[in-house]
Formats: C-alpha cells, sequence, structure tokens
C-alpha cells in the first residue's frame, strides 16, 4: 500500500530515520547555457510549430522573433512554421549546464516527512560520509538482526 505522494507508508517515526543525499546543487554547480552548449534538439535539428495551435500573441512572437522559419502549408486547415537548425529555441533561457565541481555529501536527520532535529543537511567531506553510511547499514543490520 502506498500514501497519496506514492511512497511506501514509513515503519517508523521520522526521527528513526536518517537521510543520505549527493548532490550537485543549482545555485553552486550549474549555470546558464547557450542551446549550443547543451546541445539542444532544436538547435541542432531545427524545429516546427502548427500555427492552428498558437494564440494570435503566440504567433506574433514567433514570428518576430528574429528567428528564421519559413511557412509550410501541408493541407487544409494545416500551416507550420519551420524553423531552421542553429539559432536558440524559444527555451533557451532556460537551458543550464552543470559546472565541473564535485557533488556535495551531506546526511540529516528524518525522511522525507521532515527532518526532526531541524538542523537541515550537514555536508560532510566525502569520506566522512561513507563511513557515516556504512555504520548506518551495520546499526540497521544489527538492529533487523535483533528484532526480525
Amino acid at each position: 500500500m502506498q500514501t497519496s505522494n506514492g511512497r511506501l507508508p514509513p515503519a517508523m517515526s521520522v526521527g528513526a530515520y536518517k537521510t543520505y543525499n549527493i548532490g550537485t546543487p543549482l545555485a553552486t554547480h550549474w549555470t546558464a547555457a547557450t542551446c549550443a552548449q547543451v546541445e539542444c534538439e532544436h538547435y541542432v535539428n531545427g524545429w516546427a510549430l502548427r500555427v492552428q495551435g498558437l494564440s494570435e500573441r503566440d504567433l506574433h512572437l514567433a514570428k518576430t522573433s528574429g528567428r528564421k522559419y519559413t511557412v509550410r502549408d501541408v493541407g487544409p486547415g494545416e500551416t507550420w512554421l519551420v524553423f531552421e537548425p542553429g539559432q536558440p529555441c524559444f527555451a533557451a533561457g532556460t537551458h543550464m549546464r552543470r559546472l565541473e565541481r564535485p557533488e556535495v555529501f551531506a546526511t540529516r536527520s528524518g525522511d522525507w516527512r521532515g527532518d526532526p532535529t531541524k538542523r537541515g543537511l550537514q555536508v560532510l567531506p566525502v569520506q566522512s560520509w561513507v563511513d557515516d553510511c556504512g555504520e548506518n547499514q551495520e546499526n540497521l543490520a544489527d538492529w533487523i538482526e535483533k528484532h526480525g
């Protein structure tokens, strides 16, 4: 049985859990990128927009965006704006690329329900994180052996 958020129901209180995380925080490990830098599919291959699916505003924005396109009529009531490869896509401002920085290794008390100690993430050196995780696994195995 799963909870409403799709997770298995926890067997113990939130304080009985410890969470281990390896992360690449957006603020420190990522930066804005161009379509070319991320090899954006639309930049590499081009893309098309069906005119009949666009609002008047979006159609105007697409046509006046400065991007090169051709109009392709493919049948009654079906017209496409076909944009050439090699130009920024309409989501260009959202592209991100990862910086070459090592992951952040962290722990915190609790699980997805919260952090009962309210200390937040405790960032650790890699080896300390590995040791802590290993010790936690041993403690869990010992508890299971004792309590079934």
